[in-house]
């Protein structure tokens, strides 16, 4: 059994920062790649960044790039999103998703996390 928690979201004024949390537990034996995606209101879900397992490999999305920074902490099996220059447009709930593969199982599978709110508002 694997979990993603994430944790930080929040309310935020414009130009405000946060940092994003998501720690994964559980039978992992390796983690892959992990991203985060975020949900607008009333919108689909849409991908905003990726981290490789090394951190060699790091993508974003035209909207996070220069504003975002995704890291993440293998001894701890956390990945991170710091998050500067806040827009409203960012306001959305923030899902955590890493390829694990467990102790129990030789297949790798993606899970996510439940999210975590962030609003971006005066």
């Amino acid at each position: 059994q694997v979990q993603l928690v994430e944790s930080g979201g929040s309310l935020v004024q414009p130009g405000g920062s946060l940092r994003l949390s998501c720690a994964a537990s559980g039978s992992i034996r390796s983690i892959n790649a992990m991203r985060w995606y975020r949900q607008p209101p009333e919108k689909q879900r849409e991908w905003v960044a990726t981290i490789t397992s090394g951190g060699g490999g790091i993508f974003y999305a035209d909207s996070a790039k220069g504003r975002f920074t995704i890291s993440r902490d293998n001894s701890k099996n956390t990945v991170y999103l710091q998050m500067n220059s806040l827009k409203p447009e960012d306001t959305a709930v923030y899902f955590c998703n890493a390829d694990i593969t467990t102790t129990v199982s030789s297949n790798m599978k993606t899970y996510w996390g439940q999210g975590t709110q962030v609003t971006v508002s005066s």
